[in-house]
């Protein structure tokens, strides 16, 4: 599917998504930054991430046996692969709380940065419209 088929429509009330749809759109939305994602989609994607993650990391053990010096091509191409589609998703969530993107910036800052990004990803979805009333439609 290309981007160009991507339905964006107005606000609506977030229908409940699943751990297979909230993947789809993640890779499907992957550079749609205008948007919403719901809490579900938010943390579905992060707990998709986590187990490719320590998958790619398994079968890099497995398959090199550490004999690269501690590079990990699995790991490496599999975080490659995510970092787009998560960081859209990571944006759009906080588009759904009435936030800027840019607030993914305070990441950067060691530990409280990352605590205040955890606290926006577990705030409830403003209700009616945001500065970013769409959400992807699949």
């Amino acid at each position: 599917m290309s981007m160009e088929e991507i339905e964006i429509t107005e606000y609506s009330e977030p229908s409940k998504t699943s751990f297979v749809g909230a993947i789809k759109k993640g890779f499907r939305g992957y550079v749609v930054w205008n948007a919403r994602s719901t809490r579900a989609e938010y943390w579905w994607w992060t707990l998709f991430a986590i187990i490719v993650a320590i998958v790619s990391s398994i079968l890099d053990s497995i398959i090199f046996g550490g004999d690269l010096g501690g590079v990990t091509p699995l790991y490496t191409l599999t975080t490659l692969a995510l970092f787009l589609p998560g960081l859209s998703v990571w944006i759009r969530r906080l588009h759904d709380i009435d936030r800027t993107g840019w607030w993914v910036w305070l990441g950067l800052i060691p530990i409280v940065g990352l605590i205040i990004l955890l606290i926006f990803t577990l705030l409830p979805s403003k209700v009616g419209p945001t500065r970013w009333n769409n959400r992807i439609q699949l």
